[in-house]
């Protein structure tokens, strides 16, 4: 088990050499914000993995459109989380198309 820990820990290192963010999540705020998502990116940060959630990352006040391109384009991958009315939000489907 500690071989992958430490494996695991120089892939880390890696990423952060090169991108800003580890992990970028998409998702309709709406419909999962504060139920799955919430759980998901605790879940994800307890693991020492640098992710990207807008009410958590994005500073209030900043025009969210050019802040969650550039998050996108920073972030080594991307988690879609597909929801019922994701497809309803042209935001949700620009994030989709990068």
């Amino acid at each position: 088990m500690a071989s992958s820990s430490s494996s695991s820990h120089s892939i880390h290192n890696t990423s952060r050499q090169s991108w800003n963010y580890d992990v970028f999540l998409s998702f309709r705020g709406e419909d999962t914000r504060k139920t799955f998502v919430d759980h998901l990116y605790t879940s994800i940060v307890q693991q020492g993995i640098y992710t990207y959630k807008d009410d958590e990352t994005l500073p209030r006040g900043e025009s969210i459109g050019p802040a969650l391109l550039k998050a996108i384009q920073e972030s080594r991958i991307s988690v879609i989380v597909f929801s019922e009315n994701y497809a309803d939000s042209c935001w949700c489907l620009d994030e989709l198309e990068r």
